[in-house]
């Protein structure tokens, strides 16, 4: 299992609350989760907080049979059997969670242009590879989604999961209507990640809907 939101390379910001969550990962993990679009495995999701259970693969059959026979919604007692299958994976040697000090000093930065400059810093004088492939990955994403998405984070370490629901679907009707960007609407025309055309067309057409109706306006959704 793979967690991944490479939103800033699709010329968007990670949405549907990522704001809350990822702002409330170890440090400043989910500015660099956010912002590079890195993929997570099962054993980084639990180390960091994404997930509270690592199941293997070969013993979802049993867990699905059990949790069949659970006859309550007691949180507790759901959680009791998942632990009788689940597992603590190790995390791999190459894990960017083992490099959360240097993950904690760069994108703990103000601007993405200084967390870009404290990265170079780290990879001339550490020769350090995942440095310099981070800041590839920085330099491949939409520069105006990287913008969007720092401030989007930052804002979301003070705000509720509702607070920031709110904000990012407001959001994302700027991003559907163009206002800050084309980059968007060049990856979909180009051919790029075309399943996500279909998604980005249901928000515009919410994003209509809510333009046009005042009681939406005056709640503050739109």
């Amino acid at each position: 299992m793979v967690f991944a939101m490479p939103e800033t390379f699709l010329g968007h910001f990670p949405d549907v609350g990522a704001s809350y969550f990822l702002s409330r990962l170890p440090g400043f993990y989910g500015e660099y989760v956010a912002l590079t679009g890195a993929r997570l495995d099962g054993a980084e999701m639990l180390a960091c907080g994404l997930a509270t259970h690592f199941v293997p693969s070969n013993r979802m059959l049993l867990l699905e049979e059990s949790l069949k026979k659970v006859n309550t919604s007691n949180s507790f007692v759901v959680c009791s059997t998942i632990d009788q299958f689940s597992q603590q994976p190790s995390l791999k040697q190459k894990s960017s969670l083992n490099r959360l000090e240097i993950i904690n000093k760069c994108f703990s930065k103000r601007t993405v242009e200084e967390i870009i400059s404290s990265l170079e810093q780290v990879a001339s004088n550490m020769a350090d590879e995942w440095a310099a492939e981070t800041i590839r990955y920085l330099k491949r994403a939409s520069p105006t989604s990287l913008k969007i998405t720092m401030r989007s984070m930052r804002e979301g370490r003070t705000q509720t999961i509702g607070e920031c629901l709110q904000r990012e679907y407001r959001m994302v009707c700027h991003v559907i209507r163009g206002d800050f960007s084309r980059d968007l609407f060049e990856v979909i025309e180009y051919g790029h990640h075309q399943h996500y055309a279909l998604y980005f067309l249901v928000i515009a057409q919410q994003s209509l809907y809510l333009t046009s109706n005042s009681h939406y306006r005056d709640a503050g959704l739109y």
